[in-house]
């Protein structure tokens, strides 16, 4: 069966409705049954709870307490490098931003301007620039952190649709990470400006930040935008800056002269929040 054929059902899916009952079931508190799902959801996916602050599955009252976990102290070394990678999880893809396309898989390429929500002057600051798209499959853990020091300027909420991000669907639908809901986030660093974009999908109950908290829902049919220039939100590398209430993607865009990479990132390669990602390659 072909990619686009495997993800012919996800355009007759109540997304919308499944979504929001993910996100009701995941942030009740309903004591055994909870502490059986995220028993069963343990063992289906093979989630490390070892490495979790609190390890025992009784602890959690709700899903959502389970799913956004807390790591212990110290199981994620900072890499010495100028970007690190801000999440458990696997690499779509990464690499340079063709004029102002971004590579999504075989056959399937996006603007960036498309993907910050139609604002052609912030997305033509990363125009030749670099890219890269991390996926966080169920097991993983689901707080996002900071891939160097940067400055909040900006956060952009994008309405959109709420197609799987898995490996098949980045095959299948054309554009999917400008199509989906997503939360795009602006910073400034000493060596420029980045954007991190949090990318909802199905069931993707909420994202949140740290500095706003929830940000979805609510779920309304307009771009909304929250501008921070006249503060001082200055987050270091590796501290938390949000969260995804179920899994998802996180992409990320870095202006020209195109990044240096991690010569051993590859495409499904697994990553882990910490290590390095990237350094700049005029230094």
């Amino acid at each position: 069966m072909s990619d686009r054929s495997a993800v012919l059902p996800q355009y007759l899916f109540p997304k919308q409705a499944l979504t929001n009952f993910a996100g009701w079931v995941a942030g009740k508190e309903r004591g055994a049954v909870t502490t059986w799902i995220i028993r069963r959801f343990v063992a289906k996916y093979g989630v490390d709870m070892g490495e979790a602050l609190e390890s025992d599955i009784n602890h959690y009252k709700s899903f959502n307490q389970f799913f956004t976990r807390a790591l212990k102290p110290g199981v994620r070394p900072l890499a010495q490098a100028d970007l690190v990678c801000p999440v458990d999880g696997a690499i779509s893809q990464f690499g340079a931003i063709e004029g102002d396309q971004i590579f999504q898989a075989k056959g399937h390429n996006y603007s960036t301007t498309a993907l910050v929500g139609g604002d052609a002057v912030l997305a033509a600051r990363f125009a030749h620039g670099s890219f890269a798209t991390l996926y966080l499959s169920p097991k993983d853990y689901h707080r996002i952190h900071m891939p160097c020091d940067g400055r909040l300027v900006r956060m952009i909420h994008v309405p959109g649709d709420l197609f799987s991000v898995n490996p098949v669907t980045a095959r299948g639908v054309p554009g999917l990470f400008a199509r989906n809901e997503r939360v795009v986030c602006v910073f400034e660093s000493a060596h420029g400006p980045f954007v991190l974009v949090l990318v909802g999908a199905t069931i993707v109950g909420s994202m949140a930040t740290v500095w706003h908290g929830v940000v979805n829902p609510p779920r309304g049919g307009e771009l909304r935008e929250w501008h921070y220039a006249d503060q001082q939100i200055l987050l270091k590398q590796g501290e938390e800056m949000g969260r995804f209430l179920l899994g998802s993607t996180v992409v990320m865009l870095f202006p020209p002269p195109p990044l240096a990479f991690n010569p051993d990132w590859a495409p499904t390669r697994p990553v882990r929040l910490g290590e390095a990602m990237a350094n700049l390659a005029n230094l």
